[in-house]
């Protein structure tokens, strides 16, 4: 009986980290993830309800924690506290600036909710770590993948000046489509052009300015997973950079 009540607390400790971490979380996802039934997860939910934790239910989308609440800040494991840490050296081996600085001010609000007992190892480990890339990578930067991401979520064109492999500039409207990084960790946007009317690549690294219009576009019906299926499997695509 102890073990099972163990096994439900730590479940409910967990469904409220889940709560807090995305915007909607559907029963389903929450049962298959901890190997119960929609009805377990049901009474879950309503023990947190219960216990104060306002949790909202959106009928057939799923469930979320109300605007402005907060709760106690998380405990991180050693494991955690040094993945963390770890993630920290590979984003400064990024080649953007944006995603290095705002990732450092949020690495700052993690540290100060590790516990003193771990964050000494963690210092320790830090001190005999590194990314290669951080020392002597010396290629250009960029400093617009914050940006293009917002304008991704907000389908929103944005205006570019472009510099292409053979060096010719142009001033491109893009509809941001998807963001990946190559083998040489460079920021690179799929977005459909509107001079060249076709998806296309961009490397970050080759965009010297960037502007999010006001300009709102329709999202696109194909995903980012069939966009790759075209690209990479047996039908053509053209995209280049």
């Amino acid at each position: 009986m102890i073990d099972n009540d163990t096994k439900r607390l730590t479940r409910l400790t967990a469904i409220l980290t889940q709560l807090q971490s995305k915007r909607i979380v559907t029963a389903a996802r929450l049962a298959e993830k901890f190997g119960v039934s929609n009805r377990t997860i049901y009474r879950d939910i309503k023990t947190l309800e219960h216990a104060g934790v306002p949790v909202i239910t959106e009928e057939g989308r799923g469930y979320r924690i109300m605007e402005g609440y907060r709760i106690p800040p998380i405990m991180f494991t050693e494991d955690e506290a040094n993945a963390l840490m770890t993630a920290e050296l590979i984003i400064q081996s990024s080649k953007d600036t944006s995603l290095i600085t705002k990732f450092s001010e949020a690495i700052v609000k993690v540290r100060a909710v590790i516990p003193d007992r771990i964050k000494g190892k963690t210092e320790r480990l830090e001190q005999k770590m590194g990314i290669t890339n951080t020392y002597i990578d010396h290629s250009p930067k960029s400093s617009h993948l914050l940006e293009i991401q917002k304008a991704l979520v907000e389908y929103r064109v944005v205006s570019v000046n472009y510099t292409n492999k053979s060096g010719q500039s142009t001033q491109r409207s893009l509809e941001p489509f998807a963001i990946y990084s190559n083998q040489n960790t460079e920021w690179v946007m799929v977005a459909f052009c509107r001079l060249r009317k076709e998806f296309r690549s961009f490397s970050l690294t080759s965009i010297s300015q960037l502007t999010t219009t006001t300009e709102n576009f329709e999202p696109h019906k194909v995903s980012f997973e069939q966009y790759l299926q075209n690209k990479y499997g047996n039908t053509t695509a053209k995209v280049s950079l």
